[in-house]
């Protein structure tokens, strides 16, 4: 690992932030995980091959955000995907404690397919990931872009939602291409005023395990705010990547 570890973990977390989450990448396979730089400066969308220059759109979940991300700058943009909470039942745009939601999955690729942006789906629910492939694989024109699937998969400091059970949530994304980025996380929390515990030695060791043997790129979302009680520890985890 260069010694430039912390420059480029402050200047990750600053690029792939909505205010809390960075960005953090582990390629296990030459160099796929920079086709997101490739692809928008092959495009003549941003002038370096700088991740700072990549510009995202977060909590795309309506009809109305979407209209408005579509419309910016925007290169990436990023919406959660879960099961609609009645009939009929499938992958809806919404964020929980939501169940439902003005705009489907399958009406979402249709509208950002019209436009050369890349997109990041942050799943939810475990049971809305194979119906959700089932789309997105139809859609070849969106699979020709930036793909990044998020989800948390396993517990980590402060969290109290239930993660998505990882064997699960990774044998079903296991049929996408090989560039897509997988975006795997740890549920976490963050209380004010109170010593929030960082990111644990059994949570990157946990990670680790669990990402040795993908074949995708890999990045690790992570709550910011607990950054700075978890350099050793995440930078041991980056340590792990052959990039």
């Amino acid at each position: 690992m260069r010694s430039s570890l912390g420059f480029n973990v402050l200047r990750t977390t600053l690029v792939f932030i909505g205010c809390l989450t960075g960005y953090f990448l582990w390629s296990l396979k030459d160099r796929m995980a920079d086709r997101t730089l490739d692809y928008f400066l092959s495009r003549g969308k941003i002038k370096r091959r700088d991740a700072a220059e990549v510009r995202w759109e977060h909590a795309v979940n309506s009809r109305r955000r979407l209209t408005e991300a579509l419309s910016g700058p925007a290169h990436m943009m990023e919406a959660d995907v879960l099961m609609r909470g009645r009939d009929p039942r499938e992958p809806i745009m919404a964020h929980p404690p939501h169940t439902d939601g003005d705009i489907t999955l399958r009406e979402w690729l249709q509208e950002v397919k019209a436009l050369g942006v890349g997109i990041k789906l942050d799943f939810k629910s475990l049971d809305a990931v194979s119906p959700s492939l089932v789309l997105l694989e139809k859609e070849e024109e969106v699979l020709s872009r930036p793909v990044w699937i998020n989800a948390d998969i396993l517990s980590g400091p402060g969290g109290r939602a239930g993660p998505l059970d990882p064997e699960a949530f990774l044998s079903a994304v296991s049929s996408l291409p090989a560039d897509t980025v997988l975006s795997l996380g740890w549920t976490t929390g963050w209380t004010a005023g109170t010593e929030n515990p960082g990111y644990s030695w059994d949570d990157v060791r946990a990670m680790e395990a669990t990402c040795r043997r993908l074949k995708h790129p890999v990045t690790f979302p992570v709550r910011a705010a607990l950054l700075a009680r978890s350099v050793s520890q995440l930078s041991w985890l980056l340590q792990q990547s052959d990039r």
